[in-house]
């Protein structure tokens, strides 16, 4: 099949089966493509499907359902990583000797710092960042002070991320020997970056259209991302990083990204070295709730929710139970830090540990009908259960939600 071109207009029987396709994906492997700027995007399953040799979109679909490993090959070919340690040195050397500096200067001796590296691809990014700040704060503040969120839809990238191993040639090239000997374990070909600065670093995947913002970041790096999407996606990610940001918190984006000028949520900072500030006040013409005000909001409204709610994290321990789940399940306080498996609930449904692992895998929220749950006086209550996932500082939970329904 040839090659799609940008000038070239996609017949309308293909067009209806590319969006089959891209629909097909967002419900079955909840990789959402549809935001993608199309030209890319179909220049990239196109030159795939031809590889592929499969007729058309319609039939690419049918090998798609008959071959569930095929999924990562196309994933591989759409979410293609165009990164590198320092790219556009003369931007990182802005942000290294002018932002970072600053960010630093704004906050307290102890107020820990927040960065978050979206679409952080394999990660050289990341560790970019670590670089640079552990030069600026030294080691001991930079672990005790930084969190790196690294965050990308591409779960093969994270697995490469979170290796840290990259080629010893490209390291010297982007850090030099005194640099790359102090952050890096070289292994002939190969170096690692330094195991105890890694752990300031937290990898996980997180979709910029589909999952909501980490928050409460004091610099968000993205850089030459927003150029797959479509203008109006743009637009949503970027209102999405603005609420991630904290008051006056910066965005660093690549040079492909004619951004943000253009937008009131942001102040530019240096247009050249596409660095900007989250806009706060009439000034920006953006406002935005304080946020530990906001989050103190946040968790009256789950305490208060009208519905029982109880909240866990990957390995199913209790995060979170609100005032209706305690007095309906007889849970104590103490159930936060215990598994799941300990409550009095845990059984309702019976299932429920691999629903749970279910919607962490999938990252699509599942329900249950008629629940019974039987009170301590004999009395039956029916509900439906909903299981839905929680994206926060990059890390995955469950909340699951006990609604009463006639029985």
């Amino acid at each position: 099949m040839a090659e799609a071109r940008a000038d070239v207009p996609v017949a309308p029987e293909a067009d209806h089966d590319l969006e089959a396709l891209l629909e097909y994906l967002r419900d079955v492997r909840a990789f959402d493509f549809t935001g993608y700027e199309r030209a890319d995007l179909v220049r990239r399953i196109d030159r795939h499907i031809e590889k592929v040799g499969a007729d058309g979109y319609g039939a690419y679909t049918s090998v798609l359902e008959a071959n569930p490993g095929e999924f990562a090959e196309l994933f591989d070919t759409i979410l293609v990583d165009v990164t590198g340690f320092l790219r556009d040195n003369e931007a990182w050397e802005f942000v290294a000797s002018e932002i970072l500096p600053a960010m630093v200067a704004e906050r307290g001796p102890l107020e820990p710092i927040r960065v978050w590296s979206a679409g952080t691809a394999s990660g050289e990014e990341a560790y970019s960042l670590a670089v640079l700040l552990t030069e600026l704060l030294g080691e001991e503040q930079f672990r005790t002070m930084v969190k790196i969120y690294a965050t990308d839809a591409d779960e093969a990238a994270l697995v490469e991320a979170r290796h840290a191993r990259y080629p010893t040639d490209r390291v010297l090239k982007a850090f030099g020997q005194e640099r790359t000997h102090r952050f890096f374990e070289i292994e002939g070909a190969t170096s690692v970056f330094r195991q105890d600065l890694r752990r300031s670093l937290v990898f996980g995947r997180h979709d910029l259209v589909q999952h909501p913002p980490i928050s409460r970041i004091d610099l968000l790096v993205c850089r030459n991302t927003l150029m797959y999407f479509t203008a109006d996606v743009q637009r949503q990610v970027l209102t999405n990083f603005s609420l991630a940001l904290a008051g006056g918190g910066y965005l660093f984006m690549g040079r492909s990204e004619a951004m943000a000028a253009h937008t009131n949520q942001f102040e530019v900072v240096d247009p050249n070295n596409r660095v900007y500030r989250r806009a706060t006040g009439e000034a920006g013409g953006s406002s935005h709730p304080d946020p530990g005000r906001a989050e103190a909001m946040i968790r009256a409204a789950f305490e208060e929710a009208p519905v029982a709610q109880v909240v866990v994290d990957p390995a199913g321990v209790v995060i979170a139970v609100n005032r209706r789940a305690r007095t309906t399940f007889g849970i104590g306080q103490d159930a936060v830090g215990q598994p799941l498996g300990d409550l009095p609930v845990s059984r309702r449904p019976p299932e429920i540990q691999s629903l749970v692992d279910e919607v962490l895998a999938a990252r699509r929220p599942l329900s249950v009908r008629d629940v019974v749950w039987m009170s301590p006086s004999g009395g039956q209550e029916h509900f439906e259960v909903a299981l839905l996932p929680l994206a926060s500082d990059g890390e995955l939970g469950v909340v699951v939600n006990y609604t009463p329904i006639g029985g």
